[in-house]
């Protein structure tokens, strides 16, 4: 029995050392991929017609969808941040979802808004709309009140109201730079395959120096817990969604700020109100549709386009967060299972899918048990020096030169966080987050692994502030 026992173990460890192996392989080749793609349009896009397109009439109609709920804080900083877009054509479209606070009052008092009549057509079923509030002085801003639904519900109501076509969503606690609406839109004009979704950069907020729902200065700031997410953004957008991007399959594109085209949203039947992580969601039903279809598409993301937007600055509201996001994670990829090793779907079912299935969303199993159960082997000598040491450099000091390299990639681009003292203490806290912060991480979607099992799948409400922690 316990020899079973131990070759359970020994065979345990070897398994958490192949999957640190894999993931980091992963990493790599993502890691190289991006710095040719990023270095490549950054040369490129000298040469764009980007501003062009800020002035040309050929240049799509945009409508901005900002659905919100208990957004009082936040939600005047933010529309005022939208009517301000260099773009040509485009309008602001808040959809107010049953906000218990200010969020609604605050918006007719600061734009001097009243209810008017507009008929609303049901073309994506959402709760009922109480009302629409305008004023003619600002005529690219629309409100619309209706019954709580959640954010999913929220965006259908806005897509059935807007006239364009095509619309980014982008969340009530968010800035966006002037320029991110046209810099978004240019690969879908640029682009000869259609482009039905594009996705940019979301950069932390907290730090940020804002007046009139601008951005001043740019600053890091004090809270540590929001150092580690930026240089965790930092990673995450800079190579990880630019990697993917360039073999066409990106299944995230974040619900912060997204472009898509409203036809092909409203074809697959626009967000699922079921799912806590809708975003994904919709990306995967955009996948599926097209390859079940053969129909040429393309799911862009480009690393220009800047939206700031506020991150959790307290563990009881980042560890909804990422449970939230893990839970939706889980939903897309079970609902959606049909997919997993399906040649129908190409490299999205050979490659994509299962490598999110046992990686994404296994993954948290086996690095919270792995941080456990291999040093213990190690002090009770089940596994030697050399497997352990293996195991450090593969889980925790890979992670140092990911999020080192991630952090320098930034400093070559787009430098927006221009001292060198920013610089540093960017690379000291890429060292710091693998010390505590990731593993704690783990442990939050380790406990949405459960809660899915559990059927425990409600919105998990994160508190915005609009201030520094």
């Amino acid at each position: 029995m316990k020899g079973i026992l131990l070759s359970l173990i020994l065979g345990f460890n070897y398994f958490v050392g192949i999957y640190y192996g894999i993931v980091n392989s992963v990493y790599s080749v993502l890691l190289t991929i991006s710095l040719f793609v990023i270095l490549r349009y950054i040369k490129r896009i000298k040469y764009s017609a980007i501003r062009d397109f800020s002035y040309s009439p050929e240049t799509p109609p945009i409508s901005i969808l900002i659905p919100a709920h208990n957004e009082e804080n936040v939600i005047t900083r933010m529309v005022k941040s939208a009517l301000s877009m260099n773009y040509p054509f485009f309008d602001v479209i808040v959809i107010n979802d049953d906000s218990t606070d200010n969020t609604l009052s605050n918006l007719i008092n600061t734009f001097n808004l009243t209810k008017i009549d507009v008929v609303y057509r049901n073309i994506l079923k959402t709760n009922p709309v109480r009302g629409f509030y305008y004023n003619p002085a600002f005529p690219k801003l629309l409100v619309i009140d209706k019954e709580k639904g959640g954010k999913a519900d929220s965006l259908n109501c806005g897509i059935n109201v807007s006239r364009n076509p095509y619309f980014c969503s982008v969340d009530a606690d968010s800035i966006l730079e002037k320029d991110a609406l046209i810099r978004l839109m240019t690969p879908v004009m640029e682009s000869t395959t259609p482009v039905v979704a594009c996705g940019g950069v979301v950069r932390i907020l907290n730090g940020v120096e804002i007046k009139n729902g601008e951005i001043i200065e740019i600053k890091l700031p004090r809270c540590h817990l929001i150092m580690f997410q930026i240089v965790e953004y930092l990673r995450a957008f800079l190579f990880g969604r630019v990697g993917w991007d360039a073999v066409n399959s990106i299944l995230i594109l974040s619900g912060t700020f997204s472009l898509f085209n409203k036809a092909t949203v409203i074809a697959v039947g626009g967000y699922n109100k079921k799912h806590v992580s809708e975003d994904m969601e919709l990306i995967v039903k955009l996948h599926r549709y097209h390859r079940k279809h053969k129909k040429p598409y393309r799911i862009k993301f480009i690393s220009d386009p800047i939206c700031w937007s506020e991150a959790p600055d307290n563990l009881k509201m980042l560890g909804r967060q990422r449970r939230r996001w893990h839970v939706g994670l889980m939903q897309s990829i079970m609902e959606h299972k049909g997919i997993i090793f399906n040649p129908r779907y190409g490299s999205l079912g050979l490659l994509i899918f299962p490598y999110y299935l046992f990686f994404e969303m296994m993954g948290p199993i086996v690095e919270l048990v792995g941080y456990i159960v291999v040093p213990l082997s190690f002090i009770f000598g089940i596994i030697n020096i050399d497997y352990f040491i293996l195991f450090l450099i593969l889980a925790i000091f890979y992670g140092v030169f990911l999020s080192t390299i991630g952090i320098f990639l930034e400093e070559i681009t787009y430098k927006r966080y221009p001292k060198w003292s920013d610089l540093f203490k960017l690379l000291l806290f890429g060292i710091l987050e693998n010390f505590g912060y990731r593993q704690i991480n783990s442990f939050w979607r380790f406990q949405a692994i459960f809660r899915y099992i559990f059927r425990i799948k409600k919105w998990e409400y994160v508190e915005k502030k609009g201030r520094e922690c």
